[in-house]
């Protein structure tokens, strides 16, 4: 039985589609197994209906306990932002920021008055200025919100691929070559010290 990953469509019973090479080709899979495992890229489909539908509701016995593991504990990391996958609206910010500090300083009100859930790209997690729960990309978190503000975001093929399904994107860089600017549907060359802080301040 083989496993098909990352579906972001459904073609037929049988035949399924899912990004590959980042994102910029798309592969058509099918599968002749009777019983199919796949896994599913959430943001490419619509939520389910709160209410409908004619499954029936069963309860399940829980598996007893064969004694080989045993729970330590949970660390949970608690925020009053939005998940990032769950967010409408999420601002990314990335190694342009400097720092740890000028990240929080400059991108938390941003996110506080959007009410909007907080990311970034790799190389701001791998400088250290975000923690790595916060990563947007491919080998991060893969979102599709309504709106999504990338500040200082170059836009790696990673990152793209991460975020290039959200509904609106706004990008604001000061490089006007920067690769986000190519998927962005609103773009701002301005230096994001100066930007962010006004965009805060207009809202």
């Amino acid at each position: 039985m083989a496993q098909i990953s990352d579906i972001t469509k459904v073609d037929s019973p049988d035949t399924f589609e899912r990004p590959i090479y980042a994102g910029n080709a798309i592969a058509i899979v099918q599968s002749s197994d009777a019983i199919k495992v796949v896994t599913v890229r959430t943001t490419g489909f619509d939520a389910a209906a709160a209410i409908g539908g004619s499954a029936t509701v069963e309860n399940a016995e829980g598996v007893a306990d064969s004694g080989k593991s045993s729970f330590v504990g949970r660390k949970v990391t608690k925020s009053e932002r939005p998940e990032l996958t769950a967010a409408k609206i999420i601002v990314s910010g990335g190694r342009a920021l400097g720092s740890a500090e000028k990240f929080q300083e400059v991108m938390a009100p941003l996110a506080d008055k959007l009410n909007a859930g907080l990311g970034a790209s790799r190389a701001a997690v791998d400088a250290g200025y975000a923690p790595n729960d916060w990563q947007v990309g491919q080998t991060g978190k893969i979102v599709a919100p309504q709106l999504y503000i990338a500040c200082g975001i170059s836009g790696a093929i990673q990152h793209l691929a991460g975020m290039k399904d959200s509904k609106v994107i706004v990008a604001i860089n000061k490089d006007p070559e920067a690769p986000i600017f190519s998927v962005a549907d609103y773009g701002l060359e301005a230096d994001l010290f100066t930007a962010v802080p006004e965009l805060v301040k207009a809202l």
